[in-house]
């Protein structure tokens, strides 16, 4: 294994020695951003991969609600050099579509299947990417787009409820609600003692 800090070096200049990076940002000594085209992910993850980046680590995306956008997010391994490399690039959130890199990382399919599930990417090239993974029977919007409402997906899919003060305890335990309500006395307490 080599210095880190070279390897951060070495990988920023195999990219830009290939690509025209938008920008390039140093994380820390063992991990390095790019922001890049969408057309140009395809090819930097092979020039990656081909230079020991060979582990897909996770693949995501980030909701740039106010800017229209989603962030997709590769991050890769290259345990030799002992580098985390990120590969950030945007697409337009009305229209988000990716082409997959199955054919790079063939274990990317679980990855963009979760990404479709839950921010709507579409990856054509995955023949599963639209295949329930994790939200069985999911008939609504993603729910980590920021547009998602919890709360009122929660009131039209599930029956409301009217809660009592008065529980019964049914096992015949000692109730527990006077030690907590101690313990929040105390807390109270030693919050206005620390002011």
């Amino acid at each position: 294994m080599t210095n880190s800090m070279n390897n951060v070096k070495e990988v920023i200049d195999l990219l830009q020695s290939y690509l025209k990076v938008k920008k390039v940002e140093e994380i820390h000594q063992y991990q390095v951003a790019f922001e890049l085209n969408k057309d140009d992910i395809h090819q930097a993850l092979s020039i990656l991969k081909n230079a020991g980046w060979i582990q897909l680590s996770y693949l995501s995306a980030v909701d740039w609600i106010d800017e229209g956008e989603f962030e997709l997010i590769y991050i890769l391994m290259n345990w030799d050099k002992a580098v985390h490399v990120q590969l950030r690039t945007r697409l337009n959130r009305e229209d988000a579509v990716m082409p997959s890199i199955i054919h790079i990382f063939p274990n990317c399919e679980y990855y963009e299947r979760e990404c479709h599930e839950f921010f709507g990417v579409k990856f054509p090239g995955n023949p599963m990417y639209d295949k329930q993974l994790i939200l069985e029977q999911w008939d609504d919007l993603p729910p980590l787009r920021k547009d998602f409402d919890p709360k009122a997906y929660s009131d039209k899919k599930f029956k409301g409820r009217e809660y009592s003060d008065n529980h019964i305890n049914l096992e015949g335990q000692a109730s527990k609600q006077e030690k907590r309500d101690e313990r929040h006395e105390r807390a109270r307490k030693l919050g206005k003692e620390g002011r």
